[in-house]
């Protein structure tokens, strides 16, 4: 897959510093992968889960240090293309208000 902005992962690891070598597992993992949908997806990450937002797409979450951090993603499975769109805590992430600004 082709990671877009990931000059956005390491703005996430410098703001959340605990978060920095799982935000660089998953990015390697997700650069050496060649998914074609969610169930390709959830073979190399199996928490990995899609949810729809208010603008009516659907981006895919994945939990990063034990389940402390979301990693919100846009994937077009089509285009091999991974968008990093929001890097939340678990309570932020609880909040819901992020899913309005997607």
């Amino acid at each position: 897959m082709r990671l877009i902005k990931r000059t956005t992962l390491v703005a996430y690891a410098h703001r959340f510093p605990k978060a920095a070598t799982p935000l660089d597992d998953w990015a390697r993992l997700t650069l050496s992968a060649a998914w074609k949908n969610l169930v390709d997806t959830r073979k190399t990450f199996p928490h990995a889960d899609q949810v729809k937002v208010k603008s009516g797409r659907t981006v895919t979450v994945f939990n990063l240090c034990g389940n402390d951090f979301r990693l919100i993603t846009a994937i077009h499975y089509d285009r091999r293309k991974v968008f990093a769109l929001n890097f939340l805590t678990h309570a932020e992430y609880c909040k819901d208000t992020w899913k309005s600004r997607l």
